[in-house]
C-alpha cells in the first residue's frame, strides 16, 4: 500500500478557496465555443467607419447619377430638336406621297384601300405613319375649262375644274345644301339626256359653297367642258359643302377644294375650282380629262421619330422612295407606275448638319464634368488609401497576400458602390424617360467600375515593392499630354471642332480639357515654388500665421517625412478643369448672345422700329411720341423709298433704295449697330451753296459697283429728281442692311425740300431698352378712332387694290387691315427671342449649364475631401500653437493660408487657360446654328464670362473652406487639447 506524502491533500479533504486573480495577470483566452465563426471582414470594416462608408456611397451615387443622366438628357434634347425642326418644316414636307396612274378598268375604292394597306405594311420599323391623317384617292391631272355661259368669266377666260375622289373628305367638311354624290355606279341614260352624250349620265359632284358662289354654280347646275372625244361626260352639282377649318393638314395640296383659286395668265386671271365625286363614278372619272392619277398621302408621325435611329430612318425612307422597298411595293400592288416622293431625305440632311453644328457645345460640358468627376474619384481612392495605409501594411506584414487584400477591398467596395450605382441609374431612368437605355447603363457601369476600382488599384500599387525612382517618367508623361494637346489644337484650327459632313471627333471635343490638363501640369510645378517664395517673404515679417500657412501649402499637407503628398495636386487639377471648361463654354454662349443681338438689331434696324405699310407715311406726331418713350436713347425718323432710280451710271439707270434722314442721329445708329460708320460732317450742307448744287450723299458698296463717277441724278419713285454727289462709300447701312443692296443716304434739309413727301417719315427706328407692348399701345393710340375700332363681321365691303394702304398719314379704312399690319412694330428683344426659340439651341445650353454646375460641385467636393483628410494632421500643430497663445481667429486664418493658395492658383490658372482655349479654338467654331442665323465663324474673347466662372468657383471654395475651418477644425483642436497627441 502506497502512503501519500505528507504534503499531499487527502481525497476527502475540502479544497482550499482559490486565490483571487491578480489584476496585473493576463486572463487566459476563453476557449471558442463550438459552431462560432469569426466576424465577416466586410461587415466589420464597414461598421468600423460608418461615416466613410456613407460618404463613399454618396460619392458613387452622385457620380453614377450624372453619368446615367447626361446621355438620356442628350437623347431627349436631340429627339425634341429633331421633332421640332420637322414640325416647323410643315406637314407637306414631312410625309410620303405615293402616286400611280389610275387603272384603265377595275378602278374602285376597294382597290385604293388594298394599295394603301400594302403601303402601310412596309412602315413601322424606324418610322411610323399617322394613320389618322392619311389621305388617299384619285384625281384628274389636268383641269378642264367649263363652257357654261352663265359662269363667271373674268377677262373672258372660262373657269377650270378638276375632279377628285378622296375617301376621307366627308370627315373634314359639312354638307350645307343638296346631297353627297352616290357611291353606287349608275347605268347609262339615267340623267335623261339625249344625243351624243346619252350613253352616260353626268358625273355627280359636290363643290365648296364658296367656290360655287365664286364661279356662279349652284345645286342642279350641269357643267360641261370642251369635248376631248365623243361622249365626254358633263358634271352635275348635287351638293354644296362648307369647310369648318381650312388650316387643317388635310387641305395641304388641295387648295382649290375649300375655295376657288385665282390663277394669273399674263395680265389676266381666271378661276379654278375643284369638285368631289363619289365612289360610284370612279370607273368613269378618267373620261373627264382622259388622265387620272391615284394618290396616297402618308404623313409620317414626327412625334415618334428618334435621333438615335437617325441613320436607320434615313436608309429606310430612302429605300421606300427609290430602292428595294419601292421595287417590292410596285410588285406587290401590281402597279408598275407606282412612285413615291418625299422631302424627308433633304430635311434629314439639314437636321443632321444642324445637330453637328450644335454638338461641340453639347459635348464640351459633359466632357468637362466627366473629367472633373474622374479626378474626384481618383482623389477619393488616393485619400482612402492614405487614410488606411497603416492598416494595409499591417495586413501585408502579417502574411496577407496582395491579391487577398485587394479582393477584400473589392468586396468592401462592392457592398458600398454597387447599391448606390443601381439606385442612381434607376433614378436617372425614372426622371429622364427616353426609349434608349443602353448608353445610360453603359455610362453608369463605367463610372461605377471606376468608383469601385480606384481604392483597390491604389492599394495594390501601395503594396507593390518599391522600384527605383525614375525621374524620366513624369516628364515623358507630361510631354505626351503636351503633344496630344498640340495635335488636337492644330486639327481644330484646320478642320474645326465638328468637321463638315462628319460627327464631332472626340479628340477635338476634348481639346479644351487637354489644354486644361496642360495648364494643371504646369501649375502643379509652378505653384509650390511660387508659394515657397511667398512663404519666405512672409517669414521676414513679424506675423507667424502667414509664414506657417504658406510654408505648409508649399510643402504639402499630409506628407510623411520631407516629401509632399501625392493627392494634394488633384484638387487643383479638378478646380482648373472646371473653370476652364466652364469659362470656355460660357464665352461661346456669350458670343452666341452677342451675335443674336447683332443679327436682331440689323433685322429690325435698331432696338425698335415702326414702319408704314406700302408707300404710306406714319401718322403725324407718332415718330416724335415714340422718341419720348422711356428707354429710348436715340430716335431716328427717316423716309425710305425702295423704287428710286439712279441715272448717270455705266448702266444708265439702276433701281436703288433712297433714304432721307438726319445725319447726326443716323451716324449714331450706324455706330451702335457697327453697320457703315461715317462722320455726319460728310453730309453737312453749307448755307452758301446754290439751289442747284448737288446734295452730298452716302453710297453703299452696291451703288459703287454700278459704276460711274462724278454727279448722279436720283429719281424718287413718287416723282421729281435730285442731283447728288458721293461723299463716302459705306459697306452697310442700318435701314437696308442687305449686303448687295444699292442704297443712297441723303441728309434731311436740302433733300427734304427737293423730294416731295420726304418731310413725313414712313419709318422710325429707336435705340435703347424699349418696351414693345408700350410701343404698340402708342401706335394704336395714334390711329384715328375708325381705324382702331374693328368693323362688324360681314360689314366690310370689297375695296379697290391698294385702298388699304394709308396715304399722306391717313389711316386705313375700318376692317381693311389690322393695326400691326398697317404700322408693324418690331423690337430686337422679340427678334432675339425668336432666334433663340430653337429647341436644339435650348437643349444644348441647358445641358451645358447643368454640366458646369456638376463640374463646380465635383471640384468643390475635391477640395473638401482633401481638407477633411488633412484635419487630423493640422489638429496637432494647431493644438500646440493654441497652448502657446494662438487665438481662434488666428487658427482659422492659418487654415485659410494653408488651403487657399492652391484654390487661388487654380482659379487664376483656369481663367488664363480658358482665355487661351478661346484664343486657340474659338476662330474654328461656327456659331450659326446656335445663333439661329448665318454669322461669321469665330468666338470673340470677352473677360466677363471667364472671370465669372473663375471668381465664382473660387469664392464658393473659399466659403466652404472657411465654414469647414470654423467648425470641424475647432472640434479637432479641442479633442487634441483634451487627449494629447495619440499618433
Amino acid at each position: 500500500m502506497t502512503i501519500p506524502p505528507p504534503s499531499a491533500t487527502p481525497p476527502s479533504a475540502t479544497p482550499p478557496p482559490a486565490a483571487p486573480p491578480s489584476r496585473s495577470a493576463p486572463r487566459p483566452p476563453a476557449a471558442p465555443r463550438a459552431g462560432t465563426r469569426p466576424a465577416p471582414w466586410v461587415r466589420t470594416r464597414l461598421r468600423a467607419a460608418p461615416l466613410g462608408t456613407l460618404l463613399a456611397a454618396a460619392l458613387a451615387f452622385v457620380a453614377v447619377l450624372f453619368a446615367a443622366a447626361l446621355p438620356r438628357a442628350q437623347d431627349r434634347g436631340a429627339d425634341q430638336a429633331l421633332r421640332s425642326f420637322l414640325t416647323d418644316s410643315g406637314s407637306a414636307r414631312t410625309g410620303l406621297r405615293a402616286t400611280a396612274p389610275a387603272p384603265g378598268s377595275g378602278q374602285s375604292a376597294e382597290a385604293l384601300d388594298r394599295t394603301l394597306k400594302s403601303l402601310l405594311a412596309r412602315t413601322g420599323n424606324t418610322f411610323h405613319i399617322d394613320t389618322g391623317r392619311v389621305v388617299h384617292g384619285t384625281r384628274t391631272v389636268k383641269r378642264q375649262p367649263l363652257l357654261n355661259p352663265e359662269l363667271s368669266r373674268p377677262h373672258g377666260i372660262p373657269p377650270r375644274m378638276s375632279l377628285l375622289y378622296i375617301q376621307q373628305a366627308r370627315d373634314h367638311v359639312q354638307l350645307v345644301e343638296g346631297h353627297w354624290p352616290g357611291d353606287t355606279p349608275r347605268s347609262a341614260g339615267a340623267a335623261g339626256v339625249t344625243g351624243a352624250a346619252a350613253y352616260e349620265p353626268p358625273l355627280q359632284v359636290a363643290m365648296s359653297q364658296q367656290a360655287a358662289r365664286t364661279i356662279g354654280a349652284r345645286v342642279g347646275s350641269v357643267l360641261r367642258s370642251a369635248p376631248l372625244v365623243d361622249g365626254t361626260p358633263s358634271v352635275e352639282v348635287v351638293g354644296l359643302y362648307s369647310v369648318p377649318d381650312e388650316t387643317e393638314d388635310f387641305w395641304v395640296d388641295l387648295d382649290c377644294l375649300p375655295r376657288a383659286c385665282k390663277t394669273f395668265a399674263g395680265d389676266s386671271y381666271l378661276w379654278e375650282a375643284d369638285a368631289l365625286i363619289g365612289a360610284g363614278d370612279l370607273e368613269r372619272m378618267d373620261l373627264w380629262g382622259h388622265d387620272a392619277e391615284d394618290f396616297w398621302r402618308l404623313p409620317v408621325d414626327v412625334g415618334r421619330l428618334r435621333a438615335d435611329r437617325f441613320d436607320a430612318t434615313k436608309k429606310e425612307i430612302a429605300s421606300y422612295v427609290a430602292g428595294p422597298t419601292a421595287a417590292r411595293l410596285a410588285f406587290e400592288t401590281r402597279r408598275e407606275g407606282l412612285r413615291t416622293t418625299s422631302w424627308l431625305p433633304e430635311l434629314f440632311e439639314q437636321a443632321h448638319e444642324r445637330r453637328q453644328a450644335a454638338a461641340p457645345l453639347a459635348l464640351i460640358g459633359p466632357a468637362g464634368v466627366g473629367g472633373v468627376a474622374f479626378v474626384v474619384l481618383c482623389l477619393a481612392g488616393a485619400l482612402a488609401t492614405d487614410r488606411r495605409d497603416t492598416e494595409l501594411r499591417l495586413l501585408r506584414a502579417r502574411g496577407g497576400s496582395r491579391s487577398a487584400i485587394v479582393g477584400r477591398l473589392l468586396r468592401e467596395g462592392a457592398v458600398t458602390v454597387l447599391p448606390a450605382a443601381a439606385a442612381a441609374t434607376a433614378l436617372a431612368v425614372l426622371l429622364l424617360p427616353t426609349p434608349r437605355l443602353a448608353p445610360a447603363v453603359l455610362s453608369a457601369a463605367a463610372v461605377a467600375l471606376l468608383a469601385l476600382l480606384t481604392f483597390p488599384v491604389r492599394a495594390a500599387v501601395l503594396l507593390t515593392p518599391p522600384r527605383p525612382a525614375g525621374r524620366w517618367r513624369r516628364p515623358v508623361a507630361e510631354l505626351l499630354v503636351l503633344a496630344a494637346t498640340a495635335a488636337a489644337v492644330l486639327e481644330v484650327r484646320r478642320r474645326g471642332v465638328a468637321p463638315a459632313g462628319s460627327d464631332p471627333d472626340p479628340l477635338l471635343v476634348a481639346s479644351p480639357l487637354l489644354l486644361a490638363l496642360c495648364g494643371a501640369l504646369l501649375l502643379a510645378r509652378v505653384q509650390p515654388v511660387v508659394t515657397g517664395w511667398f512663404a519666405r517673404l512672409a517669414g521676414r515679417r513679424s506675423g507667424l500665421v502667414g509664414f506657417l500657412g504658406l510654408a505648409r501649402a508649399a510643402r504639402g499637407t499630409g506628407a510623411r517625412g520631407a516629401g509632399r503628398s501625392g493627392p494634394s495636386v488633384l484638387p487643383m487639377v479638378a478646380v482648373l478643369l472646371a473653370i476652364t471648361t466652364g469659362g470656355f463654354g460660357a464665352t461661346v454662349l456669350q458670343s452666341v448672345e452677342s451675335n443674336r443681338l447683332g443679327v436682331a438689331r440689323l433685322t429690325v434696324g435698331g432696338d425698335a422700329s415702326i414702319s408704314a405699310f406700302g408707300k404710306g407715311n406714319l401718322p403725324d406726331g407718332l415718330a416724335k411720341a415714340a422718341g419720348e418713350l422711356p428707354g429710348v436713347r436715340t430716335s431716328v425718323p427717316l423716309w425710305v423709298d425702295h423704287d428710286s432710280s439712279l441715272v448717270g451710271t455705266v448702266r444708265r439707270s439702276s433701281q436703288v433704295n433712297l433714304i432721307v434722314v438726319d445725319p447726326a442721329a443716323y451716324a449714331e445708329l450706324s455706330r451702335v449697330l457697327d453697320c457703315g460708320r461715317f462722320d455726319p460732317a460728310l453730309l453737312a450742307t453749307g448755307g452758301g451753296e446754290s439751289a442747284d448744287a448737288p446734295v452730298p450723299a452716302l453710297f453703299t458698296s452696291g451703288v459703287a459697283r454700278l459704276g460711274g463717277s462724278g454727279t448722279f441724278t436720283v429719281q424718287p419713285g413718287n416723282g421729281g429728281e435730285v442731283r447728288v454727289r458721293g461723299a463716302a462709300v459705306i459697306d452697310c447701312t442700318p435701314a437696308v442692311p442687305a449686303a448687295d443692296a444699292a442704297t443712297i443716304v441723303l441728309p434731311a434739309g436740302r433733300a427734304t425740300a427737293l423730294i416731295g413727301g420726304s418731310d413725313r417719315p414712313n419709318r422710325w427706328i429707336g435705340l435703347g431698352p424699349v418696351d414693345g407692348d408700350r410701343l404698340r399701345a402708342l401706335v394704336r393710340s395714334a390711329l384715328p378712332a375708325e381705324s382702331a375700332t374693328p368693323s362688324a363681321p360681314g360689314s366690310a365691303t370689297p375695296s379697290e387694290p391698294g385702298s388699304a394702304t394709308p396715304v399722306a398719314g391717313r389711316a386705313p379704312a375700318a376692317g381693311a387691315q389690322p393695326d400691326d399690319e398697317v404700322y408693324p412694330v418690331r423690337t430686337s428683344a422679340d427678334a432675339v427671342a425668336a432666334l433663340g426659340a430653337d429647341p436644339l439651341q435650348r437643349s444644348a445650353e441647358r445641358l451645358f449649364w447643368a454640366s458646369v454646375a456638376g463640374a463646380a460641385g465635383f471640384a468643390l467636393l475635391a477640395v473638401l475631401l482633401t481638407l477633411m483628410r488633412t484635419v487630423p494632421e493640422r489638429a496637432a500643430p494647431l493644438a500646440r500653437l493654441r497652448t502657446m497663445g494662438l487665438r481662434r481667429r488666428q487658427g482659422v486664418a492659418l487654415i485659410l493660408a494653408e488651403t487657399l493658395p492652391q484654390t487661388l492658383a487654380a482659379a487664376l490658372g483656369g481663367a488664363l487657360v480658358a482665355a487661351a482655349a478661346v484664343a486657340l479654338l474659338g476662330p474654328a467654331m461656327d456659331l450659326s446654328t446656335l445663333v439661329g442665323a448665318s454669322v461669321p465663324t469665330g468666338v470673340r474673347l470677352t473677360a466677363a464670362p471667364v472671370l465669372t466662372q473663375a471668381l465664382g468657383l473660387a469664392a464658393l471654395v473659399a466659403a466652404a473652406v472657411l465654414v469647414e475651418a470654423a467648425t470641424s477644425g475647432r472640434r479637432q483642436i479641442t479633442t487634441e487639447l483634451r487627449a494629447g497627441d495619440q499618433r
